[in-house]
């Protein structure tokens, strides 16, 4: 399911030292007394300086404002595991208002202990979000130049990083095109997503989101300003992409497009063995003339299946989400789509043919 991601590692070198620092940074749990490790893009020149950090933070021009209270919203993220309170958080309406505030607190010098971690739509594990007593920004505030759709043999659209995918979606459909690959959840952030990877059921045709990025524009630790793609830069685009923020925050990204279909044949087959389930997925991964759209995952057998197929919790209850208890049975769903034109006769019956062939063998086995 992952062989594209792999694939696009081995390409690249860099990936390998990312990959190693990622573990290392992981591996480092955070406690309340201390930082958060290396979780957030943190000043290293050795220069110690005695300045007021709030009163410095102050004196900056920015298009944008500081919030110095009422944070605590900043202190949570969706794994709910750690909660550390920053000291402001930043609501940039420009790239300007992120590159001074990192180039200040870069200034100040390590003797400051200040770091800074980007936020997006909150959706970070690990506390990778947050900034103890540091400075938050809130990346959803990032209003850069308006969304531009660019149509050609190679579509692209140009957004800011604080941008949703949802919205991508709406603006791009517009003129027939749309992102090639996705994550289940529209409402992220495109820095968000492509500081991970990005990874849905089109990943095995695709690859992930950081395998249809052109460019990127970058604010680096040091608060500079960078444009980087795998030509201009490249050491610092494939450090960026996947680097979970550690080699700067991503403020403009240019995204690959490809023309949307218009219709979608979407079939769901449940397991009751693991085995077979993992056996079917690969096997389908592996054929041609398959599917646009290949997942599985794991569901609770519970009243009413086929209106509550994707189990959820309370995110305020993270123990609830290791507890798969259920009615019945543990159950294995492998969700596919094929897309279509309905326009095109031919093509349609051939993907017909094809699918009920596949799927016969599938449910066969």
């Amino acid at each position: 399911m992952g062989s594209p991601f792999y694939s696009f590692l081995k390409q690249n070198n860099i990936v390998y030292l990312k990959i190693f620092l990622i573990l290392l940074i992981m591996g480092c749990i955070p406690d309340r007394t201390t930082n958060l490790c290396s979780n957030q893009l943190i000043a290293t020149p050795a220069t110690p300086t005695h300045l007021n950090v709030t009163s410095s933070l102050e004196t900056l021009s920015l298009d944008g404002y500081f919030s110095f209270n009422n944070n605590n919203h900043a202190a949570k993220d969706f794994g709910n595991t750690y909660q550390f309170l920053p000291l402001a958080v930043l609501y940039p309406k420009s790239v300007s208002d992120i590159s001074s505030t990192v180039k200040l607190i870069f200034n100040m010098g390590s003797a400051s202990e200040l770091t800074v971690a980007a936020r997006g739509h909150g959706h970070s594990l690990q506390g990778q979000a947050q900034a103890h007593r540091g400075v938050v920004i809130d990346m959803e505030s990032l209003k850069g130049s308006q969304m531009q759709v660019h149509t050609g043999e190679q579509p692209y659209v140009d957004v800011s990083g604080g941008e949703l995918w949802i919205n991508i979606l709406h603006e791009t459909l517009k003129l027939g095109l749309a992102p090639k690959s996705w994550t289940d959840y529209l409402h992220l952030t495109v820095g968000g997503t492509l500081s991970y990877a990005g990874i849905s059921g089109q990943a095995f045709r695709h690859g992930p989101q950081i395998n249809n990025v052109y460019q990127l524009q970058v604010v680096t630790g040091k608060g500079e300003v960078i444009t980087c793609s795998k030509s201009k830069n490249p050491d610092l685009f494939y450090g960026v992409l996947g680097g979970l923020g550690q080699f700067g925050i991503i403020t403009q990204a240019r995204i690959s497009l490809e023309p949307a279909p218009k219709m979608v044949k979407w079939i769901r087959v449940l397991y009751l063995d693991f085995s077979s389930f993992s056996k079917d997925q690969e096997y389908l991964i592996a054929s041609e003339n398959s599917f646009d759209y290949i997942e599985g995952f794991v569901i609770l057998n519970r009243t009413g299946l086929l209106n509550n197929w994707r189990s959820s919790f309370n995110p305020k209850d993270p123990m609830q989400a290791s507890q798969f208890n259920s009615d019945g049975k543990t159950l294995y769903c492998l969700e596919m789509a094929k897309y279509f034109n309905p326009d095109v006769t031919n093509v349609i019956d051939q993907v017909r043919y094809s699918q009920k062939r596949t799927m016969y063998f599938v449910l066969l086995r």
